[in-house]
């Protein structure tokens, strides 16, 4: 994740630094608490954690005092000193300090490993390096820690719960700050808290966990999506399909996903004394669609399009509003064609790819997955598979990075990854070549020969996901969204009473033209103008009596600091064709 500013250099890598500092504010920690356990500390992006198991609960408020232990071992810390030890020695001494997430951190290092501590004059931790030379190196002002959190040891929700303290850590206490300002943006960019702050959308635990109710402004936002979305399908020929919610077991053994997905789908219920499932993914569906019927050459390809939503048991930890949740809507596509038609079906989505994502002003990057360990098929299938994918990005001029063993179970894909304001990536669109459904489902064509033949599949997901998708949209706008999407286009402010039926009357030309819009008629002008900013309405239209009398608003537009007097007319034609071109900014 790249950040909006460039970090200062120092005589090691920031890796290197943060992995220093992690050592430091463990050494403080068993100084608080020197009946502390301690696990894993190492960097990570843009900073570093530590694991711990301790006497008592953390809070956010500890941190301070652990900080301020660390700037006293720092007063007193010397060089990093490396010591090499035999396996004997290192259990020994491990053993003796009762540090038992060590030993069994010691006991996996391969027999030819070698065996280091790493020391900074008051505490030594196992450890293969990198650090900095000398603790002197790392200043008293550049690190801050974050949060706390609850982390599984391994990751394994059967293993013990520890504790897990985050922070950052940079050469300089300018870059510090910069840090910081850029988590704050961050966190008022936070789709949960502007979820709530402006009634976006909510979860009740009591309903379901992971599951997104959608309430009004953010539902015309995914119903101005949908439209637009099917409005793409259309013009490219893929035809609209409905699949049922729930099907019997023996489909998703049929399509591999029970054997190979078993961990993610929901549990099964018995309907007339067979197990059915809610479907985890649209695939079979478009399948057995396409079976129900004898297919001919001149019929491929076959475009089949879906907003079907789908349910996947995520553990309850990895749950985080509208990012991941356990039922959501895909904008699923599967396409049916020859071999000869899949370079340029494959083109084809690209197109589209680039397409919805530069609307949004997402940079990207393409990422071709290749064959996992647990997969499907025969090398000659995922060869010809991953070949298609190389030569439809290579008449795209698409560069592809490696995702080795990064594929799903029945094919390869290519995977983009896109990266928002902010500079965050996010997992993103996803095309899929499937040789395997095809054989599992025998599906077949008669070719030209009168042969029956198979035909290749494509997967293919473009928002991926609408619930993270438009999660991902609020924090990429900070919910100011394009107007085009936008829930309440215009305020319409008159200044006094004698002014309110010319307010009335710009409301309802705003609506005929189908823009929500909001009068906003009582207090001061000012208070209004602040309401409208916080329900990040974008166009206040302000309306005084030289306004009324000549058929004018004064605008007011977010982001603009020059207002602008226009004709009604002029103003309502500007904002058709602001809305026309689905321009992300909002000026006039």
């Amino acid at each position: 994740m790249s950040l909006p500013f460039e970090p200062q250099n120092g005589p090691v890598p920031l890796e290197a630094l943060r992995h220093s500092v992690s050592h430091i504010m463990a050494d403080a920690v068993l100084r608080i608490f020197p009946e502390a356990k301690v696990a894993i500390g190492p960097p990570i992006e843009h900073g570093f954690y530590y694991d711990f198991e301790l006497p008592r609960p953390l809070t956010d408020e500890d941190l301070p005092a652990i900080e301020d232990e660390m700037r006293k071992i720092l007063s007193e810390a010397g060089d990093f000193e490396k010591s090499v030890m035999t396996r004997e020695e290192a259990q020994q001494r491990l053993q003796k300090e009762g540090q038992d997430y060590k030993v069994e951190l010691l006991h996996d290092l391969g027999a030819e490993e070698e065996i280091s501590f790493y020391s900074h004059g008051t505490w030594a931790d196992l450890c293969a390096g990198p650090h900095v030379e000398s603790a002197k190196q790392v200043k008293r002002d550049a690190f801050k820690l974050l949060s706390v959190a609850g982390a599984y040891w391994r990751g394994d929700s059967d293993k013990a719960m520890l504790q897990r303290i985050y922070g950052t850590a940079w050469w300089s206490k300018k870059d510090l700050k910069k840090y910081q300002q850029y988590l704050d943006e961050v966190a008022q960019r936070d789709h949960r808290k502007l979820g709530r702050e402006l009634d976006l959308f909510s979860l009740n635990p009591d309903f379901g966990a992971g599951l997104v109710f959608w309430h009004p402004k953010l539902g015309h936002v995914r119903r101005k999506l949908e439209e637009w979305w099917w409005e793409l399908h259309e013009e490219r020929d893929y035809w609209p399909v409905y699949t049922p919610h729930v099907a019997g077991e023996p489909v998703f053994r049929q399509s591999g996903h029970l054997q190979n997905y078993s961990e993610m789908i929901w549990a099964p219920m018995d309907v007339d004394g067979h197990p059915h499932r809610v479907k985890p993914m649209n695939c079979p569906g478009h399948v057995t669609i396409f079976n129900s019927v004898r297919h001919s050459y001149r019929d491929l390809p076959r475009r089949f399009a879906e907003l079907g939503t789908v349910y996947r048991y995520e553990p309850s930890g990895t749950l985080h509003g509208m990012l991941r949740v356990r039922g959501f809507t895909q904008d699923d596509a599967h396409i049916f064609c020859t071999p000869e038609q899949l370079a340029d079906e494959i083109v084809h989505v690209l197109d589209l790819v680039h397409t919805i994502l530069s609307t949004f002003g997402y940079e990207y990057t393409a990422y071709l997955a290749t064959r996992p360990e647990k997969s499907l098929g025969t090398d000659e299938v995922w060869e010809h598979a991953i070949e298609a994918l190389k030569v439809a990005a290579e008449r795209r001029r698409l560069p592809l990075e490696d995702d080795p063993g990064g594929g799903v179970f029945y094919g390869p894909k290519i995977d983009f990854k896109i990266k928002d304001a902010l500079g965050r990536e996010w997992q993103g669109p996803t095309v899929q070549v499937d040789f395997n459904l095809p054989e599992r489902f025998d599906i077949q064509f008669n070719d030209r020969d009168n042969a029956l033949k198979r035909p290749v599949m494509v997967h293919r997901a473009i928002f991926g996901s609408l619930e993270r998708f438009v999660g991902g949209l609020i924090e990429h706008f900070a919910a100011w969204f394009p107007l085009w999407l936008c829930p309440t286009a215009a305020a319409v402010l008159p200044i006094t009473e004698d002014q309110e039926e010319a307010g009335k009357k710009l409301q309802m030309q705003l609506e005929a033209r189908g823009y929500r819009a909001v009068l906003l008629s009582d207090g001061p002008l000012r208070k209004r103008v602040r309401e409208a900013e916080m329900e990040k309405i974008p166009y206040m239209a302000v309306i005084g009596g030289r306004e009324a009398e000549n058929g004018e608003v004064n605008v007011r537009i977010h982001g603009v600091k020059e207002q602008k007097t226009m004709e009604v007319l002029a103003f309502l034609d500007a904002l058709d064709a602001k809305r026309a071109s689905r321009a992300m900014d909002y000026p006039l």
